[in-house]
């Protein structure tokens, strides 16, 4: 139907958007990084597991199975920590940049777990993303530190989607997001119990910091995951991609919005991050017509 494609697209926006402001809620939340991604991820999986309750979906899986998703939940936990602690010592603009060279270590990572080709227009692609990159770096070598965290993040990132990419052809995206989330949980839970993060102090939230966490875990992450695999009956592949690659675009226009001068760049480096975004959409498209051909 016309109409359910229309009202998908636009639902997949505001997905897109809400992820985009995923970075500036990060910078609102006084936290640091690791006790952040920790009630992040407790948090959304609560909120997964009454959805899971309310549509009485099953959660019975195999051993290994479980402990894949476990070890993929390490990953993503690994992710967002990176994520959210590169914003804490740059900013989110400089974060998200580094971020959408996620695709080019995609394009890696598929040849060398899963014995794909080579694909040599993304290796080009890959060289253009460097060459944004050695734009940012040089026009802004004080946040050298948090890019090379904010790349690190991305890697994590594309490693994490290439391994999900077999999960979801099996099992349910919702199960296995409940699966994952609880990993990380889990995971980050025994570190701060080995390093003596908890505290009185640790679980003493001020009222903005908990209603941050709250719209951080539940609209950003619960309600954005289970919406976003929804719309897929309506929408291609090739579309949701390419409007999933709008996120920084959206979340670097949000931190100026609502931190003004601290997130107003120099212009070389909008030139690196728009070199940067343009490759990756450009991959969006190419893969796309190649599939049709």
């Amino acid at each position: 139907m016309p109409s359910d494609n229309l009202k998908s697209y636009l639902h997949l926006h505001l997905i897109v958007f809400i992820w985009g402001f995923t970075a500036v809620l990060g910078a609102l939340i006084t936290l640091d990084a690791l006790p952040l991604v920790w009630f992040r991820m407790l948090f959304a999986v609560g909120f997964i597991a009454v959805f899971l309750i309310y549509k009485k979906i099953p959660l019975r899986i195999s051993t290994k199975t479980a402990l894949q998703f476990l070890f993929a939940g390490l990953i993503i936990a690994l992710h967002w920590f990176t994520f959210f602690k590169a914003i804490k010592i740059s900013n989110i603009s400089v974060t998200l940049a580094c971020l959408s060279t996620g695709a080019f270590f995609t394009s890696l990572l598929e040849p060398i777990l899963y014995g794909k080709k080579i694909v040599w227009y993304e290796v080009f692609f890959g060289l253009l993303v460097v060459f944004g990159l050695y734009i940012i770096f040089n026009v802004e070598g004080n946040y050298f530190y948090g890019m090379l965290i904010a790349l690190s993040s991305a890697f994590l990132s594309a490693l994490f989607a290439v391994i999900n990419s077999k999960f979801v052809k099996e099992h349910d995206p919702i199960v296995i997001s409940f699966y994952e989330l609880s990993g990380g949980v889990v995971f980050f839970t025994f570190l701060l119990l080995f390093t003596h993060g908890f505290s009185l102090t640790f679980f003493s939230l001020s009222s903005k910091d908990l209603m941050y966490l709250m719209i951080l875990s539940s609209v950003c992450t619960a309600y954005a995951f289970i919406a976003s695999t929804s719309i897929m009956k309506f929408l291609s592949p090739y579309t949701v991609m390419l409007t999933i690659n709008l996120e920084p675009i959206y979340g670097i226009i949000l931190a100026v919005i609502v931190f003004k001068e601290k997130e107003r760049m120099s212009f070389e480096f909008y030139i690196g991050a728009i070199i940067i975004l343009l490759t990756v959409l450009l991959n969006s498209v190419i893969k796309s017509y190649k599939k049709r051909v």
